[in-house]
């Protein structure tokens, strides 16, 4: 069975940090390409980070550039996603995904469509 498990959420004050991870079961994570995505309410969900090419290039939106940082531990079978420098607009339910396809169109990664499997989501609160 095709697992992904989400934690590391939490309350955290502006300017402050968290790490996500992601451990997958249930399927050869290392082909797989993985991304991290978040969902507040009443909003659509959007796409924070991605791998989604065989040289590992990582894709951010503007919004969350330069202070969200995406890595990958083959070995362990887990994503990450490292958050520095929070603000209150971070506040979400965050979703790790995997998918099976692999792309040079970086952009596509960033989109919800484009994977086959995600976790169960984990909640940030930025406070301000």
């Amino acid at each position: 069975e095709v697992q992904l498990q989400a934690s590391g959420g939490g309350l955290v004050q502006a300017g402050g940090s968290l790490r996500l991870s992601c451990r997958a079961s249930g399927f050869r994570f290392d082909d797989y390409v993985i991304g991290w995505f978040r969902q507040a309410p009443g909003k659509e969900r959007e796409g924070v980070a991605s791998i989604v090419s065989m040289d590992g290039t990582t894709s951010y939106p503007d919004s969350v550039k330069g202070r969200f940082t995406i890595s990958r531990d083959n070995a362990k079978n887990t994503m990450y996603l490292q958050m520095d420098n929070l603000k209150p607009e971070d506040t979400a339910l965050y979703y790790c995904a995997a998918g099976v396809t692999l792309t040079t169109n970086h952009a596509v990664g960033l989109r919800p469509g484009f994977y086959d499997y995600w976790g169960q989501g984990t909640l940030v609160t930025v406070s301000s």
